[in-house]
C-alpha cells in the first residue's frame, strides 16, 4: 500500500520542520535582523506583551514558540476559535501561582469580541502574563485601543521566494522531513512552487509534501488508479503534477477585512490616475477573490460622479448602465461590463470640480445657516404670496436672448459667490468658456 495510506498519523510537513531555534528561523529580517526591534527584545532582559499582524504562512506561530524557548517561559497556546474565556482565565490563574514567566499565545486573537480582549488588560498590565497575540486581521480594527495601548505590534510580511526557496530545501533534506523519501526535485520545480506559494510557507510544504506522497500513482483506468508503491528512492516530482495537485491557487481576501478594502483603495486610485492596465489588474484580484460585483460598481458610480465629473457625463451614465448590466447578465460573464466600463472610467478625462463645489456650498451653509430664499425666488401660487411680493421682479431667461439673463440666484449675504469652477478637462472646457462668457455680461 502506499504511503499516503499508512495506519501511523505524522503532523504535517509544516509542523515536523518548524525551526528549535532562532537561527533555523528565516524571513522577517526587519524584526530579527541586528537592528530589528525583535532582535533587541529578546536579548534584553524582558519581553513585552505583543501582536503579531501579518498573513497567513510568515511564521507568526513558529517565532512565538521560539521567543518562549529562547528565554525560558511557560509557553501555553489557545485558539480564540475553539477556546473561550474561561480556558483563559484558568490557564492565568495558574500564571500567578506558576514560579516561571508565562507567555498566553493567543492564535486568531481577532475573532475573539471586545468585552473578551477587556478580559486580558489587567493581566498584562500587571505582568502575569506576556501576551503575544496572533491576527491576520489590522490590529487597528479588530484589537481594542487598551489593549493596543499595552502591547507592541509587529507587522509580518510574505516571505520572498527565495525565503520560501530556502524552507522548501530544508524540508527535502531534513530527517524529520522528506529525507528519508530521497525525492528528486529540480531547482525548476523548487522555484516553481516557491512562486505559487505567494509568500505563505505552509502553502509551499503542504503542495511539497502532498506531491512528493503522491508520486508513485498512476491513472490505471478511469475507474480507478494503481495503487503498488513504486521504489522509497528518486521520486521525481515534476511541474505538471505539481499542476495537477494545485488546479487553482487560492487568493487572500476578506471581504471585511482589510485586504478588502486594500484592493478597492488600489482599484480607485488606479482609475483616478488614468491607469487603464492597473485598474484592470486590481478589478481581476477582486472579482476572483469572490467580491461582490455590485461592491465594485457601485464605488465606480460614486468614482465617475466624483472625479470624472462632467469633463465626461457619459462616464456617469455608462457607470449606471453597468449595474444594470451586471444584474441583467450575471456570473461569471459579468466582467465584461465591469471591464468594459472600467477602462472607460481610467480612460476618460478627470475633474473633481463638481465634489469641490459642493464642499464649498456646504461650508457656507454651516457658517451662515439657512439663509432666507430671495423673494424673487420664490413660488407665487396664492393672492397672499403675490400680495406679499413673492416671485416680484423674477427675470424669465427664455424671454432673453441665448436663453440667459444676468441675475442673482444666491441669498444676499451670497451675492456674486462662486463655487463651481469649470476645469479645462474634457467637456468642461466649453462649459467653463460658456461660463466666464456669462460673467463678463
Amino acid at each position: 500500500m502506499h504511503d499516503l495510506f499508512i495506519k501511523e498519523k505524522k503532523p504535517p510537513l509544516a509542523e515536523r520542520i518548524r525551526p528549535t531555534n532562532l537561527d533555523e528561523f528565516v524571513g522577517q529580517t526587519h524584526l530579527l535582523g541586528k537592528q530589528g526591534p525583535l532582535y533587541h527584545a529578546i536579548l534584553s532582559g524582558e519581553i513585552p506583551s505583543m501582536i503579531f499582524w501579518g498573513p497567513p504562512g510568515t511564521g507568526k506561530t513558529t517565532l512565538a514558540r521560539l521567543i518562549a524557548k529562547t528565554k525560558g517561559y511557560r509557553f501555553i497556546q489557545f485558539s480564540a476559535v475553539l477556546s473561550g474565556v474561561k480556558d483563559v482565565k484558568r490557564a492565568i490563574a495558574e500564571a500567578k501561582v506558576s514560579k516561571e514567566r508565562t507567555v498566553l499565545f493567543i492564535d486568531e486573537i481577532h475573532r475573539f469580541n471586545k468585552a473578551q480582549q477587556d478580559a486580558f488588560l489587567p493581566y498584562v498590565e500587571d505582568g502575569t502574563i506576556i501576551l503575544i497575540g496572533v491576527t491576520t486581521e489590522n490590529p487597528s480594527f479588530e484589537i481594542i485601543s487598551p489593549l493596543l495601548s499595552r502591547t507592541n505590534v509587529y507587522v509580518f510580511n510574505p516571505l520572498s521566494k527565495d525565503d520560501i526557496r530556502r524552507i522548501i530545501d530544508r524540508a527535502i533534506t531534513d530527517e524529520a522531513g522528506l529525507k528519508d523519501y530521497n525525492p528528486n526535485i529540480s531547482d525548476k520545480v523548487r522555484n516553481y512552487i516557491s512562486e505559487i506559494s505567494n509568500g505563505d510557507a505552509r502553502i509551499a510544504l503542504n503542495i511539497l509534501e502532498f506531491s512528493v506522497l503522491t508520486t508513485g500513482f498512476e491513472k490505471k483506468t478511469e475507474e480507478g488508479f494503481n495503487l503498488e508503491k513504486k521504489e522509497i528512492n528518486n521520486r521525481t516530482v515534476t511541474i505538471e503534477s505539481i499542476k495537477q495537485i494545485v488546479k487553482e491557487l487560492p487568493l487572500i481576501y476578506d471581504k471585511k477585512g482589510e485586504e478588502h478594502y486594500n484592493l478597492i483603495s488600489a482599484f480607485i486610485k488606479s482609475l483616478r490616475g488614468s491607469d487603464p492596465d492597473a485598474t484592470i489588474y486590481w478589478l481581476a484580484r477582486m472579482l476572483e477573490s469572490g467580491e461582490d460585483p455590485l461592491f465594485i460598481v457601485r464605488r465606480m458610480i460614486i468614482f465617475a460622479a466624483e472625479d470624472i465629473g462632467n469633463a465626461d457625463p457619459y462616464a456617469l451614465t455608462l457607470a449606471v448602465s453597468c449595474k444594470e448590466a451586471i444584474h441583467f447578465v450575471g456570473r461569471p460573464e459579468d466582467h465584461l461590463p465591469l471591464s468594459q466600463t472600467a477602462i472607460y472610467l481610467a480612460t476618460a478625462p478627470k475633474s473633481n470640480s463638481a465634489l469641490i463645489a459642493y464642499e464649498k456650498a456646504l461650508k457656507d451653509l454651516k457658517r451662515y445657516g439657512p439663509l432666507s430664499v430671495p423673494l424673487h425666488l420664490r413660488n407665487a401660487p396664492t393672492t397672499l404670496m403675490k400680495e406679499l411680493e413673492y416671485s416680484k421682479g423674477y427675470k424669465y431667461p427664455h424671454n432673453f436672448q441665448g436663453h440667459w439673463v444676468a441675475e442673482d440666484y444666491l441669498p444676499d449675504k451670497l451675492k456674486r459667490k462662486r463655487y463651481y469652477f469649470p476645469s479645462d478637462s474634457g467637456r468642461e472646457k466649453k462649459v467653463k468658456l460658456k461660463k466666464n462668457s456669462q460673467t463678463k455680461r
